[in-house]
């Protein structure tokens, strides 16, 4: 009988800690995410200032400064992380092709507020490749936890599953991988 009470005790103990190791890595996720939203926040708070800078020079690419706005409108008002994921990535192409597109005015380039506004959008990109270089990690820590055993076991009955990572979209990705043109 009382070999039987350890047992017990110890599988109690066993699945305690399961699922502990499992709160803790869903809960580190989660702040790793919001990192991402502090860094997003700087962003967002940067681009009505970068557009209104490049409106004066670019005005035949309104339709490129109303995707970036409404993407960034889009992006704030998501509400969960894989929303906020699918937004940020339709943001990050909007403001790629505005960044293609500034290469065509050299007067805006020379501007000193344009250039200040630049350097600090090119920090906020920095640090967001960071945090989702940590998200990512934090991600792949739970979803080993929620897919390996014994934790595997546990994960199912109490809600946890697998989650997506903060990947690049496969439109962009060929994008990503082909060399950059060189012109002299």
């Amino acid at each position: 009988m009382i070999i039987a009470l350890v047992v017990i005790a110890v599988l109690a103990l066993i699945v305690i800690g399961i699922y502990n190791n499992l709160v803790k890595l869903r809960n580190n996720r989660e702040n790793a995410f919001s990192n991402i939203d502090v860094q997003l926040k700087q962003r967002y708070d940067l681009i009505p200032n970068l557009v209104n800078s490049v409106k004066g020079y670019a005005t035949h690419e309104k339709e490129l400064l109303e995707k970036v706005t409404q993407y960034r409108v889009a992006a704030m008002n998501a509400t969960d992380i894989n929303s906020k994921i699918a937004a940020d990535n339709q943001l990050s192409s909007a403001l790629a092709g505005l960044r293609v597109s500034v290469e065509a005015y050299p007067d805006l380039k020379a501007n000193q507020n344009f250039q200040q506004l630049m350097a600090e959008l090119s920090d906020v990109e920095n640090k967001l490749a960071a945090t989702r270089r940590f998200f990512n990690s934090a991600t792949k820590e739970l979803n080993n936890a929620v897919q390996t055993f014994p934790s595997n076991l546990l994960a199912g009955m109490f809600g946890f599953h697998k989650e997506p990572m903060f990947e690049v979209p496969a439109a962009e990705r060929a994008a990503y991988e082909k060399a950059p043109e060189v012109k002299f």
